[in-house]
Parts: structure tokens; sequence; C-alpha cells
């Protein structure tokens, strides 16, 4: 592979973690209250996906900068979606904005709408029960 093929993938990692990010952020912000619950589990996921505190404050304060990306691999769809849920259920109320929210970007992903309530539950029981991403999506891929 090619160095350039090399710095082409890793940009394109940086954009679609930086896409993540700012779909987490309009999660939070969605019921009107970006608590620290929630910005402690952004801050969490973005420093999995190396993105600095800075890089973090720049999305959050110019999130038009950032475009929409859909991951292609399903797993990584599915990261992203379980992050979203994950989100959405941190602060322990869910608001329906935030619902909306989990929903569209559900479709976006090109998951089933008709069955999207039943992946959301799905996936905050597991997050409930401690399950990771990985774990989750072991057990629930036959519904994507």
């Amino acid at each position: 592979m090619k160095f350039t093929e090399i710095l082409n993938l890793f940009k394109q990692g940086k954009s679609q973690a930086h896409s993540h990010i700012k779909n987490l952020i309009e999660i939070a912000a969605a019921d009107g209250n970006f608590d620290d619950v929630e910005y402690k589990l952004l801050q969490s996921i973005a420093k999995k996906h190396g993105i600095s505190e800075s890089k973090l404050k720049e999305i959050q304060n110019n999130p038009e900068s950032v475009e929409f990306e859909v991951p292609e691999k399903a797993e990584d769809k599915f990261g992203q979606f379980y992050d979203l849920v994950h989100m959405m259920i941190v602060d322990k109320e869910i608001h329906h904005e935030e619902m909306k929210l989990c929903n569209l970007f559900g479709a976006k992903f090109g998951y089933d709408k008709k069955r999207m309530d039943e992946l959301i539950k799905t996936i905050q029981g597991n997050i409930e029960n401690g399950n990771s991403s990985d774990d989750t999506y072991k057990r629930i891929a036959w519904m994507l």
C-alpha cells in the first residue's frame, strides 16, 4: 500500500470520527441540557477515537464545519449507533428530541425504520447490563 493510500485512510478515519463526535453533540444537546455526565461520555468517546480536547471543543463550537459521514463497515456503523444510544440514555432521561434524532441516525445508517424502536431498546438494555458495543453487536447482528 502506498503512503498516499495510508494517509487517505487515516484522513477518512479522522473525518468519520469528527462526524461521529458532531452527531453525539447533537444528541446530547437535543434536550436543551448538555450536562456533565453527557460531556464525560463525549470526552471518553473522543479519546477512544484519538480526538484531543481542543479538537472536541472546535467541533462543538463549529459543528457546521464537520460533514456527516456514514461508516462503510457494518461494525463501525453499529459502534457509532451504540454510542448515540448511550449518549441518549446516559443522563437517565430520554427526551423526545433525542429519540427522534436516534431514529434519524439509525435510518441514515441504513437500519430498518420498522424495527428502530426495538433496536434502540435492545441496545439500551445491553448498555444498562454493561455489555460493550462489540458484545452487543454479536448479540443483535441478526436484527440489523
